[in-house]
């Protein structure tokens, strides 16, 4: 079997609800990514294979196989490049990478580029099953079959996240510590320009029909405070979790381009990295976002490593209890998780933040030598993908 390497990672600054990529198709937003990644690989666009793209409000401007639609939005791809959507919730573009890797490494496909977008201004989270509720299509969870193994239960990833903070014993005081750090990791890595290698600028016509740049992510707040952060109200009654301590609405796209040996030599390109592990597990629906802690167990002992083994971590900040509880669970060194900061600071835009997460992932790696990189996200209904990624720029 070949191997999956990564020749190519890199992701849109975000942008902030109705901030500057508010006036931008999503369709444009994902083209420009794609287009990106063709030129910092500097290869033939038609040698691409397939365009495998999360998203996970796949409705409206969403809609329709938003993949396919971006790659026919591109200055780069051809017509004959093909595209297909996935939905594995806030894994989506994870989920795209693990697919590309498959593709690869089984080599039915040599050159395949997995990618997410989520433009949350433009198609607003729960938008499409609330117009179908609205509509009078049902509710998923309504099904016979779940509302049978689940009697009385509402799946909300909010008293997810609450549950699992009373779970592991979080304060309200430690998450938003855990909160205010992630700005100011964010403030600091913007300031120093450890962002500029993962960026690929993104143009947007402003309302007077001006052009300009959106190359620096919006959401940073490198003046909060924890009294401010304190003062904010939980987001559910009586809970420990705030808008500050959560993730924030994002807009955004991100993407890898993954080959296998043939694809390499074919296009003579030079490897970033290597896709050592990937793997998804199910867990608790109800709980929800505790499944990254099993889902890690599960992948280093598949993959035969620790968790001392790995350089960095990257662990998506849906809510802060989520990689607070991680560090608790698999005693992970917290020196080494999400040192650009997270999702609290950076934002989240849904479908595309697991190959968002792996371009800072890549970075990180990459800025200071290190080999062993592993990113999980937690996601709706009780899921969690692992990537576990080598460095091969050491």
């Amino acid at each position: 079997m070949s191997e999956a390497y990564i020749v190519a990672a890199g992701r849109t600054a975000g942008g902030r609800r109705r901030g500057r990529l508010a006036g931008l198709h999503p369709v444009d937003l994902a083209a420009q990514l794609l287009d990106g990644l063709i030129d910092r690989a500097a290869i033939d666009p038609a040698l691409v294979e397939d365009v495998v793209m999360g998203c996970v409000g796949q409705g409206g401007e969403q809609s329709q196989n938003v993949a396919r639609n971006a790659v026919l939005a591109s200055r780069r791809l051809p017509e004959s490049v093909p595209g297909v959507t996935v939905d594995r919730q806030c894994g989506s573009s994870q989920q795209a990478l693990h697919f590309a890797t498959a593709l690869v490494k089984s080599g039915i496909q040599d050159i395949v580029i997995a990618a997410g977008v989520e433009h949350m201004t433009r198609v607003p989270m729960f938008s499409p099953s609330t117009l179908a509720e609205q509509a009078g299509m049902g509710t998923y969870y309504q099904a016979e079959g779940i509302r049978r193994r689940y009697p009385d239960i509402l799946f909300s990833q909010f008293t997810g996240a609450e549950s699992v903070a009373r779970k592991y014993r979080l304060s309200r005081e430690a998450m938003d510590e855990f909160a205010l750090a992630s700005h100011q990791k964010a403030a600091t890595a913007t300031a120093a320009g450890e962002f500029k290698s993962e960026i690929i600028p993104i143009s947007v016509q402003a309302a007077d029909g001006s052009q300009f740049s959106h190359a620096v992510d919006e959401g940073i707040r490198a003046d909060a405070t924890l009294e401010a952060i304190a003062a904010l109200k939980p987001i559910t009654p009586g809970g420990l979790l705030t808008a500050g301590s959560a993730s924030q609405i994002c807009d955004g796209a991100s993407g890898a381009l993954i080959m296998n040996e043939e694809g390499l030599k074919r296009t003579g390109a030079d490897p970033l990295a290597r896709l050592h592990h990937v793997s998804v597990l199910g867990h608790d629906p109800v709980v929800m976002l505790e499944a990254p802690i099993p889902a890690t167990a599960h992948a280093l002992k598949k993959s035969g490593m620790s968790i001392a083994d790995i350089d960095a971590y990257e662990i998506n900040e849906a809510f802060a209890s989520i990689p607070m509880a991680w560090l608790q669970a698999t005693r992970a060194d917290p020196a080494r998780l999400n040192r650009r900061g997270g999702s609290i600071a950076l934002g989240h835009p849904l479908g595309a933040t697991g190959t968002k997460l792996l371009s800072t992932l890549l970075c990180t790696l990459g800025a200071r030598k290190e080999r062993w990189g592993l990113q999980v996200m937690c996601e709706g209904g009780g899921l969690a993908n692992v990537t576990i990624v080598e460095n091969l720029r050491r």
